[in-house]
């Protein structure tokens, strides 16, 4: 038997928008919710609407004066496109490896572009990483360059001329990543990343970049490989942080083609929430779902480089 989240199983859990908003309801509040006309847990129902378009609201069963928004604080709050879309596109977001662009979704759903460009900037609010843990063990370090011409995008970029943005990139073995969209790659700015987000005892694998010759000076225990002459040396190697690269970088180019600097955490925290969640398989959708009681504010945070 298959168990897999497939397509037909989103549409057997989530036939309509009613299936929708009673999920998030049962996310907010998963132990009931505490009317204050009553002063106890009680059954909350759907507020039906009498000739007029229903709300997303609920109101106790024995107090109508209490009532409730599923949505109020989230992402959905005042949309108006059907709950049922909104969770498509988190499931298509999830099951693909080099992500969806919003001119798909909008052919897909029948809606404008403008809605489906929002839909997904809205979805990446909740995939950015709000675990601060240190990382630890075996780190491998890189970092790589997104924009500029497609003919620059070869040794012969002039970093001078051509207009590039970097993503650094710091991932444990065995474990999670980190992709931040940093200013330069200057040794202070990559140095100020690496003692933010990886512990002092961790060893670091980096490759012959000379603004990681520093790390020992900072308790670092670091190894590198030059890349002119090798690609490994023994465990010495950056293969794993430049597999993640691999599937950046094709959905940057091949899928959404061009990306602005203002939302590029954005899409290097889209990448980075289906690295880090990879073992969780089907079960990724609700990791994500339940992100919706933890992003509270509709507005994009303002994008700000690290610059040190």
């Amino acid at each position: 038997m298959n168990n897999k989240f497939s397509l037909a199983k989103f549409f057997e859990r989530f036939p309509d928008n009613n299936a929708c908003l009673e999920e998030i309801k049962n996310i907010r509040w998963p132990n009931g919710i505490f009317c204050k006309e009553c002063g106890k847990i009680t059954k909350f129902y759907k507020i039906k609407g009498i000739n007029i378009k229903p709300r997303p609201a609920y109101q106790c069963e024995f107090s109508g004066a209490h009532q409730v928004s599923p949505l109020a604080g989230t992402i959905f709050e005042k949309t108006t496109t059907p709950l049922q879309y909104w969770f498509y596109a988190i499931f298509l977001m999830i099951h693909t490896r080099s992500g969806i662009s919003a001119k798909q979704l909008q052919r897909e759903l029948g809606v404008t572009y403008k809605t489906a460009w929002r839909m997904f900037k809205q979805i990446r609010m909740l995939m950015a990483d709000m675990d601060s843990t240190l990382l630890e063990g075996t780190v491998e370090i890189d970092e790589t360059f997104v924009g500029g011409k497609a003919k620059n995008r070869t040794k012969l970029w002039n970093p001078d001329t051509d207009q590039k943005e970097v993503v650094m990139g710091m991932l444990q073995r065995g474990g999670k990543a980190y992709l931040k969209h940093v200013a330069n790659t200057g040794k202070w700015t990559l140095l100020a990343q690496i003692k933010e987000h990886v512990n002092p005892k961790a060893r670091i694998l980096t490759d012959e970049y000379r603004s990681y010759t520093h790390l020992p000076r900072y308790g670092y225990k670091h190894d590198y490989v030059n890349h002119q002459y090798e690609y490994a040396r023994g465990d010495v190697h950056t293969q794993n942080i430049e597999n993640v690269w691999s599937h950046f970088k094709r959905g940057i180019y091949g899928v959404y083609r061009i990306v602005s600097k203002k939302y590029l955490q954005a899409y290097a925290d889209e990448y980075a929430f289906r690295y880090n969640n990879r073992k969780a398989g089907d079960k990724m959708f609700d990791l994500l779902l339940q992100r919706i009681t933890e992003i509270r504010l509709l507005k994009s945070p303002k994008p700000s480089l690290a610059t040190y």
